[in-house]
């Protein structure tokens, strides 16, 4: 059965001009030159230290580059870009449609691309007006449960701004960094962090195993200690910016067992 969730959270960026791939080449995290018609591109934003600023699904329509976003954060990130443009001939530009989540079936209308950090995420589409009207509606709460399962972050809701490294939020798990594309903004930090030392935070889904876990609730070691905390959750699951020297438990958070996925 083909489901359908308009995602209210999610916005899109437009850049058009012939500078606009090499203008965020040099910014982001991935490999602009792996996008393709077929294929969409997940990527970061990071401060010079390597720490998480925005992240965002680069889709390709024409020669012109689409943007897909947070939508509350999308005037930021338009500002951001407008500062690194300098000379580069890009124009950023608002675009007024819409992002959809489509779970097991195809678009009539609009730009429909494979989400690149997960295959269970299935298909997201930009589009004016709802790209697949016969389609049911998926319920907003088996599209977290299905995204915080995998290991998938959703912006700021689960990535600490300025402050969590782009390693610690599951970047390379979910298609989100390259390793061999050269320079690119918080790239050496980032390369050190891959290459010279062992992550000791990190997101990671877990699941309750009674009460719902809450966002927001400390993670507590059998012994006490401040193991980490929910960033997001939906029914017993939820992704936990967790101490990975704890990970092996016992974990609680408000007095409820949880356990690693």
């Amino acid at each position: 059965m083909t489901n359908l969730l308009k995602l209210d959270s999610r916005a899109v960026i437009r850049l058009s001009g012939p500078d606009s791939r090499s203008l965020m080449q040099g910014l982001i995290t991935n490999d602009i030159e792996t996008l393709s018609t077929d294929k969409a591109l997940y990527a970061g934003l990071l401060t010079p230290q390597g720490k998480f600023l925005f992240d965002m699904i680069i889709v390709q329509e024409g020669d012109d580059l689409l943007l897909d976003v947070e939508a509350e954060r999308k005037p930021d990130l338009m500002r951001r870009l407008m500062m690194y443009k300098l000379r580069s001939d890009v124009n950023i530009a608002d675009d007024p449609r819409t992002v959809w989540a489509l779970f097991d079936g195809t678009a009539d209308t609009g730009v429909a691309y494979d989400d690149p950090r997960h295959t269970s995420l299935h298909t997201r589409v930009i589009a004016a007006e709802n790209p697949a009207p016969d389609a049911s509606t998926l319920a907003p709460e088996a599209y977290e449960e299905r995204r915080i399962r995998h290991g998938v972050p959703d912006g700021s809701r689960d990535m600490k701004i300025e402050k969590d490294f782009w390693l610690e939020t599951n970047a390379e798990e979910v298609n989100g960094v390259s390793f061999t594309k050269g320079c690119f903004v918080g790239q050496e930090l980032t390369a050190r962090m891959k290459h010279r030392t062992t992550l000791k935070k990190k997101l990671v889904p877990l699941k309750s195993t009674s009460e719902n876990p809450q966002a927001g609730a400390k993670i507590l070691t059998g012994e006490g200690k401040t193991a980490g905390e929910i960033r997001t959750a939906s029914g017993p699951y939820c992704l936990a910016y967790l101490r990975l020297e704890y990970l092996d438990g016992p974990l609680e958070a408000d007095g409820t067992a949880l356990l690693p996925l």
